[in-house]
């Protein structure tokens, strides 16, 4: 039990350097305008792939999801299953007509399907609130972990995070944060697998042994069932379900995820980014919750071996004072460097959604040097905000980032994805049946999180996105009676796009 040694120090200030080198490599032409936000048209199918991977999964997943699993069973592994959702409808309903319109972010299409600029400028609105959140927690999990097992300030480490992360996201625009989004994927990924192999040779009976615990009530629990007739209490059908609509929902109308679709028309690219997202999302959380399981095992074994460790820091706390010296500083630096590569990603969305969404309301005909100069400042102003909640939030207490997260994601996305259904499935949607559902899905589902404990939050996605497409035709239909007014029907689903 050597813990973070001068070694792994070493380890960690140069992979952070190495990092920020890749970055500024990266960006090196000078983009402006388009090219700033969506690529230069050069960057690889299974780069923005990985990407997809990297800003989804992040370390709240890495270290979160191997706290689950140790701490109880596999219920929340079923979440990841939710990907046989997410992918289907999106590469079949949303990516033909994103790829036939063109779009430049996400919230464009509501612009373009309603041809209402405010439910565009709503729309960006509800994703930087999100996505400011999100950025907050990345930053806070990894450093509160880190600063426990090396001693640095937990303040210092979420500064030179969030710095390291504005530098590359500002210089050099989605080229720069893809190729490193890549770059920390496949490290991480790399790390994870070696750390479930050593972890497997260090357990008496081995990955066999591992497979025995898993059959005695560790992959499920007794009292945890596959599906309750009330869809509104946990079970597993709901969490597959509900994190199925969370992923079909950040695929659909979270800016930082549609951005990626964003670099390429070709609708069979879009499609090997979608499929390539979902094998490794299912492949990685697979591997972590084996790592969760082999951790309860082996500390099972060795119990004169725990360190005292809350839930989303055993698997930080068993690199740290379990893996060969400098290996430990290796992986510990993926995961908080990965953790800067999300960030920056959440940076350059944000910076890209103000501009082009809420930027160009305010000002028309922005030259292409002004709105990346406008998208620069945006992401550095963000990137300082995101650094003081973060700062903010560490002095609280979440027991388990992950589940947090997927609670928050399903209060915000899940109201923002139903205007994206309403609009493409719906050919006489309105604007104002548009607005009426965004605005009593949002009622609904704030109710529920604040008075009704007992719904799980994994289905305020279902809930939300189900209340805005029945509310948003009862509205549209009556308005369209009332004011005999024409709906634009070019911007939904065409038999050519499923085709």
């Amino acid at each position: 039990m050597t813990g973070f040694t001068m070694i792994d120090m070493v380890i960690l200030i140069a992979y952070l350097g190495l990092v920020l080198l890749a970055g500024l490599h990266f960006s090196k032409k000078d983009m402006k305008g388009k090219e700033y936000f969506k690529g230069d048209g050069t960057i690889p199918w299974w780069v923005t792939s990985v990407s997809i991977f990297a800003t989804l999964l992040s370390p709240i997943s890495f270290l979160s999801i191997a706290g689950n699993s140790y701490n109880g069973t596999w219920l929340l592994w079923f979440a990841q299953l939710g990907i046989f959702i997410a992918v289907p409808l999106t590469i079949k309903f949303f990516l033909p007509i994103y790829s036939r319109l063109g779009i430049d972010t996400a919230y464009h299409y509501l612009e373009l399907r309603y041809n209402d600029k405010g439910l565009r400028v709503l729309g960006a609105l509800m994703f930087i609130i999100y996505q400011i959140g999100r950025m907050s927690i990345i930053m806070y999990l990894p450093s509160m972990v880190l600063a426990q097992l090396t001693g640095i300030n937990i303040n210092l480490l979420i500064i030179v995070m969030g710095v390291i992360a504005i530098i590359y996201s500002y210089s050099g625009g989605l080229k720069s944060v893809l190729w490193t989004d890549f770059i920390q994927g496949i490290v991480l990924i790399s790390g994870v697998v070696f750390t479930l192999i050593f972890l497997a040779f260090s357990i008496d009976g081995g990955i066999g042994e591992i497979f025995i615990t898993l059959s005695k009530d560790k992959f499920l629990a007794r009292n945890e069932v596959i599906f309750d007739p009330n869809i509104l209490n946990t079970s597993v059908f709901i969490i597959m379900v509900g994190a199925g609509i969370n992923t079909f929902s950040s695929y659909i109308s979270s800016q930082d995820v549609v951005q990626r679709f964003t670099t390429t028309t070709d609708i069979k690219q879009l499609n090997k980014m979608t499929y390539g997202n979902g094998i490794l999302s299912i492949g990685t959380a697979t591997v972590l919750y084996l790592l969760g399981t082999s951790l309860f095992v082996f500390y099972n074994q060795n119990p004169n071996l725990l360190q005292t460790a809350q839930q989303d820091q055993i698997f930080a706390f068993y690199i740290v004072y379990q893996l060969p010296v400098g290996v430990s500083g290796l992986v510990l630096a993926a995961i908080y460097a990965a953790a800067q590569s999300t960030l920056s990603t959440g940076l350059n969305s944000v910076a890209t959604s103000w501009t082009l969404d809420i930027q160009s309301v305010i000002t028309k005909d922005m030259s292409m040097e002004k709105q990346t100069k406008i998208a620069k400042f945006i992401s550095l102003g963000v990137g300082v905000v995101a650094i003081v909640v973060s700062i903010v939030m560490a002095n609280g207490e979440i027991k388990s980032a992950y589940e947090w997260f997927n609670s928050f994601m399903g209060l915000v996305l899940g109201v923002l994805a139903g205007i994206f259904v309403l609009g493409v499935f719906s050919k006489n949607a309105t604007n104002i049946g548009a607005y009426a559902g965004f605005i009593v899905s949002a009622m609904v589902v704030i109710n529920l999180k604040y008075n009704h404990p007992e719904v799980t939050s994994w289905s305020y996605s279902i809930i939300t996105i189900v209340t805005s497409f029945i509310v948003g035709n009862i509205v549209s239909y009556l308005y369209i009676k009332v004011k005999n007014v024409s709906v634009n029907k070019e911007e939904t689903i065409h038999p050519k796009d499923i085709a």
